[in-house]
């Protein structure tokens, strides 16, 4: 199967922040999985809805011990899949979209 992407995807594992989907507040967390230039693949506590948008918050480190730098992020949901390995913790893979952001300190 050859890779279609257009972006290079890096496998990163960071702490992720969900904001918001649509206009709803949206207090949950989960783990990034990789991203690229133009987009996360997450895992969550819950599904969202494909086509909505979203704000979510990228923890990166940073390897002082200032406070770490975050990157915010708004985006689209693209696809939600259900995820059998670790149903417990982090039920859902949710793929989005990355088409603006910004630096701010945690």
């Amino acid at each position: 199967m050859t890779e279609q992407r257009r972006n290079q995807r890096f496998d990163l594992k960071l702490p992720i922040e969900l904001l918001r989907a649509g206009t709803d507040s949206l207090p949950q967390v989960g783990e990034t999985k990789n991203m690229s230039s133009c987009g996360v693949l997450f895992t969550s506590e819950k599904g969202l809805p494909e086509g909505s948008s979203i704000e979510y918050l990228v923890t990166l480190p940073n390897g002082t011990e200032e406070p770490a730098l975050r990157l915010r992020c708004m985006g689209k949901v693209v696809r939600t899949e259900s995820r059998a390995s670790d149903p417990v913790r982090y039920p859902f893979a949710v793929a989005a979209t990355l088409e603006r952001h910004e630096f701010v300190r945690k």
